[in-house]
């Protein structure tokens, strides 16, 4: 071998040699060097963990969450408590919450916005005072994805005996059965409740027979998350309670052009009316006061009362003491531009049932104005003897015009 070969071989060897070393140093033999350096990092590994805290925050939604439910929010910590929590909007705009007795938990005060996106901010201490933080965003579902039921009657409102439970979805629901069960509606009478569907957007809740007076009904909305339709979901989680006042059911008589006004079984007043012309016929039926108006406007042209010009046969810019009985315009209203020997004595409305009352309303002495002030939202007018059809289920909160197997025939559990 010549000596450029020799040297040549020499520095081959050397590299490989030095690869070799450098590998065994790398994958950690029991050298003292090495020895020294695991000794050294498990040092600075326990004195991270000794500087770390060790509560453990969570934040609901999770991170990067999508179509979140508006009600779940919520900040939560273990071995640990917090001591500050932040929300806003993607705006800045913040949003009020309160930390948990024990510190343990945060929650918004109110319900979140759909289709919003949220930024959290949490910071958090252990029994040794080491912070920990955690941060988040999520975005609420759209009003695209999702449903709200609007119901009637409000919390904690008195109502009257006749009054049901309605609730109008703002989206047609196909998955009835889900939507119905995560919404119950019980008594303190104890009466059986059953719920009615009359359409896609529309369910109404009542018992067998008017409610009991003196009862306090709870309705319990917990839909976040059911599935309404494909691809819709809830979003309410509610709790309604309502009461139920005395049993006042006043029976209009449009043949003998009389209202006799019962409570509690009792007849308490009796009052003469007029009801609607023979042209313009009252609807008969069992009917469900739904709002009350001091005084009101009432345009025939609104209801398809015109004349050749289009404009309504009637205008009236402030009927007083008006009561709702229906959706489409059946009203109890007191009458001041008519001649009071009509009240007992002949039918003259386009359908209305009219009673005796003075202009603006203020009349104490009339008898608007006594119905009006002891009449409630709920409370039950049976008109009689009219000659019309009996008014439909559903125009207004009129449920009672079906008998109870006809109503348990539209629940969809």
């Amino acid at each position: 071998m010549t000596n450029s070969r020799r040297r040549k071989g020499l520095t081959v060897a050397s590299a490989l040699l030095g690869g070799v070393l450098v590998l065994s140093a790398c994958s950690g033999g029991d050298d003292a060097s090495a020895s020294d350096g695991d000794t050294s990092q498990a040092k600075v590994d326990e004195a991270a963990a000794k500087k770390t805290s060790e509560a453990q925050i969570k934040i609901t939604p999770e991170d990067g969450s999508d179509n979140a439910s508006i009600n779940s929010s919520a900040v939560t910590v273990s071995k640990g408590s917090l001591t500050e929590v932040t929300m806003t909007t993607a705006d800045g705009a913040a949003v009020e919450g309160a930390i948990s007795a024990d510190k343990t938990s945060w929650k918004p005060n109110a319900q979140l916005e759909r289709s919003t996106t949220y930024k959290v901010a949490v910071t958090a201490k252990d029994s040794k005072g080491l912070e920990a933080h955690e941060n988040g965003t999520f975005t609420t579902v759209s009003p695209k994805n999702s449903f709200l039921g609007y119901f009637t009657p409000e919390d904690g409102s008195t109502v009257g005996v006749g009054m049901p439970v309605s609730i109008n979805f703002d989206k047609a629901i196909s998955n009835k059965a889900a939507v119905q069960k995560g919404i119950t509606v019980s008594s303190t009478s104890g009466q059986e409740v059953v719920c009615h569907w009359f359409n896609d957007t529309r369910m109404d809740c009542r018992p067998d027979e008017y409610w009991k007076e003196g009862s306090t009904v709870t309705m319990k909305m917990a839909l976040d998350g059911v599935e309404g339709s494909d691809g819709v979901t809830g979003v309410q989680e509610k709790t309604v309670t309502f009461k139920i006042g005395r049993n006042q059911v006043s029976y209009v008589d449009a043949k003998t052009k009389q209202m006799k006004v019962t409570q509690d079984g009792k007849t308490v007043k009796t009052i003469p009316i007029s009801a609607g012309s023979p042209d313009n016929k009252t609807y008969e039926g069992t009917m469900v006061m739904s709002e009350k108006f001091t005084e009101t406007r009432m345009n025939g042209a609104t209801v398809g009362f015109t004349d050749d010009d289009g404009k309504g046969e009637y205008d009236i810019k402030d009927v007083p003491h008006a009561i709702r009985l229906s959706t489409s315009g059946t009203f109890i209203h007191g009458n001041y531009w008519g001649a009071k020997s009509i009240f007992g004595s002949v039918n003259t409305s386009h359908g209305c049932v009219g009673l005796s009352d003075t202009k603006g309303a203020k009349d104490k002495g009339t008898a608007g104005y006594w119905f009006y002030n002891n009449s409630i939202v709920g409370d039950v007018v049976v008109v009689q003897n009219t000659g019309d059809k009996t008014i439909a289920p559903d125009n207004g909160l009129n449920g009672w015009n079906m008998d109870w197997a006809q109503w348990k025939a539209g629940s969809a559990v």
